[in-house]
């Protein structure tokens, strides 16, 4: 475990070369006496039961402040964010739609209740939204007012034309970093002639236990900790063949939640770089979240974002022939 600070000069404790389940997380925690006190709640009674659902992702997301976006328009593209740690990494997130959802509850139903009726299915009731409610899911943004959303195949064919020179990028288990709250597990995507460099950190697998992995096209991300704050439990209706999502009594519970970021590896000050008409098509206006990330602890709370007025002001600046952002 090593004690590292992130672009924004926020610390954490990070486990590289493993993506530990919430279970190994704490015990490691407690070797080392991290005294989180959210992750400290793994394993009580405390927390709810809640989903595991298996979400199979095919977008990424990019997101920024004002001078950020002013530097991707300058750059047509994404360069590696200055940090003390690995500055040739440019970061996403995996973007989770509402049709990811739908078809992970799906998949959580056949697993859960393999024998369910076709008129047990026509009555079942959509309940995995309900626990979707971390900021891993929401459309408003701890980052940023802005948004680049891209399918993952777009971003990995050209991060395989533009750095590995036509060959297919490797993938591998990155890092696990624990926050106060939020759990990161990092993915690093890099070009094959680079293999030497990260030989000591495993391939990314798709084993049944795995927390992310890739297959198909699609990042498979089996979350631990969906929720941040838990407003409903699960309940399965064994005899019914039925899942729901229902508010328990008492107060609602705060928790770790997790999530999935992919770091693309650049040299030498690259750019991975796109149509700049193709960046704007895009690109996306986001509502500032209830918790947000400040680019230091001295910066104020809304630094990085504007409001839809001042965004329309921005773009239109930008990308002077161009729409205003969308409104997510």
């Amino acid at each position: 475990m090593e004690t590292t600070v992130n672009s924004r000069g926020y610390t954490g404790k990070t486990f590289y070369r493993r993506h530990l389940n919430l279970t190994d997380l704490k015990t490691e925690a407690e070797t080392a006496a991290l005294g989180n006190q959210y992750l400290a709640k793994v394993g009580h009674q405390i927390i709810p039961p809640y989903p595991r659902p298996e979400f199979h992702v095919s977008h990424l997301k990019h997101e920024t402040g004002g001078d950020g976006l002013t530097g991707i328009r300058s750059d047509s593209g994404f360069r590696a964010f200055p940090n003390k740690d690995h500055e040739d990494l440019v970061w996403w997130s995996l973007y989770v739609t509402p049709e990811d959802i739908q078809s992970a509850e799906r998949r959580l139903l056949d697993k859960q209740c393999p024998e369910r009726t076709e008129e047990q299915a026509q009555m079942q009731q959509p309940f995995l939204g309900k626990f979707a409610s971390s900021p891993a899911f929401l459309e408003s943004s701890r980052l940023g007012s802005y948004r680049f959303i891209f399918p993952l195949d777009e971003v990995l064919d050209t991060y395989r034309e533009q750095f590995c020179s036509g060959k297919n990028p490797m993938m591998r288990v990155w890092s696990t970093t624990l926050y106060k709250q939020e759990v990161m597990y990092a993915v690093l995507v890099h070009s094959p002639a680079n293999e030497q460099l990260f030989s000591e950190y495993p391939l990314l697998t798709d084993e049944p236990d795995s927390i992310c992995a890739f297959r198909d096209g699609c990042f498979i991300w089996r979350p631990e900790a969906m929720c941040e704050t838990h407003r409903f439990e699960l309940i399965e209706k064994c005899g019914d063949n039925q899942m729901e999502a229902v508010e328990p009594e008492g107060r609602h519970e705060f928790y770790v939640w997790d999530h999935v970021a992919i770091a693309l590896h650049v040299t030498d000050e690259a750019v991975l770089t796109f149509d700049s008409d193709h960046l704007r098509a895009n690109l996306r206006f986001c509502e500032m979240g209830d918790v947000v990330i400040k680019r230091s602890q001295y910066s104020r709370r809304s630094e990085n974002f504007d409001s839809y007025e001042e965004a329309q002001a921005r773009v239109t600046n930008l990308w002077p022939l161009e729409r205003s952002p969308r409104v997510q």
